[in-house]
């Protein structure tokens, strides 16, 4: 089935969410206080704790209490983000940035939606046919990355 088929996408699943915080250091403290953390990736304002095929993403940031704040978002995991796009086109709803795919709901939420083959979040496959989804794979770079983890899916093949 081509995207353009495709009238809505479906929602698969929540590949990470982003948090903003006073300041990464502090934040990573007490967060490594609750729970055992790696880190997946670190900037001086940016840390990303690695939940396996997840992440919860902590960014520092001086505007906390700022509605337009630009890092506080969740992301969906969708089977074909065209599709979303196609729909955001007739709410005639702003997408915020050109490089990526992101968007307010009505109600100030930013969402940014990523496209299920992309990305290391993975659906077992007896889910992925429950949810009429079967057809969804990863792509090799998504493969590689959770190689690298040794959480790389079953090839049918094998």
């Amino acid at each position: 089935m081509k995207d353009q088929d495709i009238e809505q996408a479906r929602l698969v699943g929540i590949n990470h969410v982003a948090l903003v915080v006073d300041d990464v250091d502090e934040a990573l403290e007490w967060y490594g206080t609750l729970f055992d953390i790696n880190l997946r990736g670190r900037t001086d304002t940016h840390a990303f704790i690695d939940m396996g095929d997840q992440f919860l993403a902590l960014t520092e940031s001086e505007q906390e209490d700022d509605p337009s704040d630009e890092h506080r978002h969740f992301g969906l995991v969708v089977d074909e983000p065209s599709a979303v796009a196609r729909q955001l086109a007739e709410l005639e709803a702003d997408r915020l940035r050109t490089d990526g795919f992101d968007f307010r709901d009505p109600w100030g939420n930013r969402i940014q939606i990523v496209k299920y083959e992309n990305v290391q979040f993975t659906k077992e496959k007896n889910v992925l046919a429950g949810m009429g989804l079967n057809a969804l794979d990863k792509s090799p770079s998504a493969i590689e990355e959770l190689a690298e983890k040794g959480m790389a899916p079953p090839r049918d093949d094998a």
